[in-house]
């Protein structure tokens, strides 16, 4: 892989991000922690500084090594790394007046700049900071101002240095991705060779080279990712991929058969396994999701072991790991705050010693669908929504038993056949339901009920990292509602989860 652009992470939220606007643009880019990046920067054409939590001001301010960088390549310091080039280069930064938080506009532009070519004055962007620019660095050129920061943007002479105080990589700053295109195109002259076939064709190349001759043993899960990774895999070495697909007893309704169906059809070498009492086994009386996720993990790695060395002379592990895994398991500052434990990163037992292979590692979830697109994968299969790891028990609140599971396949199958049969399935990113541990009253007939209560979430997004809920039409609601609770045994009460990310997660554990 090219590695073309390298993006410097100091912790924020936004920094996946602009990996995703560079990628949009056909170009490669790759994030690492500002203190652990390659010491030889030879095949990068262009690198990016990201935002941060930090101050410059502040004790814990992180401090990149920029000597192999600055003046050498060409920089684009967004954010924290534009107060970090003017406050240790010569310039000031102190903490503004003001909290300089969401949209602003670019009241004047320098002319004949090639950074703002095709920007409008008067063109939102999108600020994020408390501290705030008061002198450039030594060499420093205004180039934009808004009505509140007069150095929204600048340069520095003598060097192919630019630096904003806005984030372009968010939706709400409207001229972003020009701007990113004019930087990395224009001025780094960075090539746009990125595709979905160049990738296909670079990693079947390089799966062969890599593997061999070897058997490689792959999870399934019927999602997205290990779909078009065991594809990826199938292409380069054939009869060598073994799949495995366990029923672990969470899946959707009769998802467990529909799939392995659809896989054979594929002419994918599967076997199918269910496991689903060892899980709920492993599951009894746990009621912690990090628990349940480690109770799940565990099972699935011994039911998986067990049928791996059933095959003669297996060397590798493949698995469908993605970028956002990869980048969230090597934070900036060690680990970062346990969100959620990731299932595809984290590697495996001592007891399981094969090499691992990642074909999708590189890839963002859009990436991973449109290189599966260039497979010849059925597209209702590449459009199916995110279903989590661990599956319904992260979805089910408390413990687990076979009578809530059969509860809330049979009430998700409602709402997802529901989002089908009107045309809102692929409308939609992730959609699933919840089943609360709270009973509440009903009547149904003459007679007074105390049963389960149900949510039911659908969001939209393009790579999970931020999500809104859909605003899905009144006379669905209402529809489905009344289908979930007039069809599904011990459901009087249905509700819609209307919480963005953030600060609430997709899933509710």
């Amino acid at each position: 892989m090219q590695h073309n652009v390298l993006i410097l992470d100091f912790g924020s939220q936004y920094t996946q991000l602009i990996a995703r606007r560079v990628r949009e643009l056909n170009i490669f880019c790759e994030i690492f922690p500002y203190n652990h990046f390659p010491s030889d920067l030879s095949s990068y054409k262009a690198v990016i500084l990201g935002g941060s939590p930090f101050s410059v001001r502040g004790e814990d301010a992180p401090h990149p090594d920029l000597s192999q960088i600055r003046g050498k390549l060409p920089m684009l310091a967004v954010c924290y790394g534009a107060q970090y080039l003017s406050h240790f280069s010569g310039g000031e930064v102190a903490a503004s007046n003001t909290r300089e938080y969401g949209r602003a506009n670019l009241s004047y532009i320098k002319e004949n700049e090639i950074f703002f070519e095709g920007v409008s004055e008067n063109s939102q962007v999108w600020m994020s900071h408390s501290d705030s620019i008061k002198a450039l660095p030594t060499n420093g050129v205004k180039l934009a101002s808004t009505h509140d920061v007069e150095f929204a943007a600048y340069k520095i002479e003598g060097e192919t240095t630019y630096a904003i105080q806005y984030h372009p990589e968010v939706f709400h700053s409207t001229d972003g991705k020009q701007m990113l295109e004019n930087f990395l195109v224009k001025i780094a002259e960075v090539p746009q060779n990125f595709t979905p076939n160049a990738f296909v064709e670079e990693m079947v190349a390089e799966l062969k080279e890599k593997v061999g001759n070897d058997k490689v043993v792959l999870g399934l899960s019927g999602g997205v990712d290990s779909t078009v990774a065991a594809v990826l895999l199938h292409q380069a070495i054939g009869k060598n991929l073994y799949c495995i697909f366990v029923n672990n007893g969470l899946l959707r309704k009769n998802e467990f058969q529909s799939v392995l169906d659809q896989y054979e059809g594929m002419g994918l070498n599967v076997k199918g396994v269910d496991a689903s009492q060892r899980f709920y086994d492993a599951l009894a009386g746990v009621t912690d999701p990090e628990l349940k996720r480690k109770a799940i993990g565990n099972a699935f790695i011994e039911v998986f072991d067990a049928e791996s060395h059933l095959i003669e002379d297996v060397t590798w592990l493949a698995q469908g790991t993605i970028y956002p895994d990869v980048i969230e398991s090597v934070s900036v500052k060690g680990p970062s705050a346990t969100i959620k434990s990731h299932h595809n990163v984290g590697g495996l037992p001592d007891y399981m010693k094969l090499k691992i292979v990642e074909p999708l590692r590189m890839l963002f979830k859009d990436e991973v669908r449109r290189v599966g697109a260039t497979l010849g994968i059925d597209p209702e299969l590449l459009g199916r929504h995110p279903f989590p790891g661990p599956g319904l028990s992260i979805r089910i609140l408390g413990d687990i038993t076979l009578e809530k599971v059969q509860i809330l396949q049979d009430v998700d199958k409602v709402f997802i056949d529901g989002l089908k049969s009107w045309g809102l399935y692929d409308k939609v990113w992730q959609a699933g339901a919840i089943l609360l541990p709270v009973n509440s009253v009903g009547v149904m007939g003459d007679e007074r009920t105390y049963e389960k209560v149900v949510a039911l979430r659908a969001v939209e997004s393009t790579d999970g990292m931020t999500a809104d809920w859909v605003h899905l039409p009144y006379d669905f609601l209402m529809k489905v509602s009344n289908d979930i609770i007039n069809k599904v045994k011990g459901v009087n009460r249905v509700v819609y989860d209307i919480s963005s990310k953030p600060p609430a997660t997709i899933e509710w554990e």
